[in-house]
């Protein structure tokens, strides 16, 4: 399993994304390669099709995929169980990912 985590250096919320996937990633047992996915500007976010930090990928799929017509550098929301935030949780990373096992 490959996992991309795309985000930009101005958004906070990333580092929390990607503390919330490890901890999933460990608790799952899951083995996967994280390769982090820097975008720089928005020619990267159109060419990537960003859809903000921090974005999930696995395997080449969004793990919360959404349509849009134009990408941008922006931070992107996660309605959680406790309200909007900025990153997944913790549960809401191994649901989406109960579909990867055994990849």
């Amino acid at each position: 399993m490959k996992i991309e985590l795309l985000y930009f250096d101005g958004c906070p919320s990333w580092k929390n994304g990607l503390k919330n996937l490890e901890t999933t990633l460990e608790e799952e047992g899951l083995t996967a390669s994280v390769e982090m996915v820097r975008v720089n500007d928005d020619n990267d976010a159109a060419r990537l099709k960003f859809l903000g930090s921090p974005h999930f990928r696995v395997d080449g799929q969004d793990l919360w995929s959404e349509e849009r017509e134009n990408y941008s550098l922006s931070c992107r929301i996660y309605a959680t169980p406790e309200g909007i935030k900025g990153f997944p949780t913790v549960a809401m990373l191994k649901q989406q990912l109960k579909q990867y096992k055994g990849t």
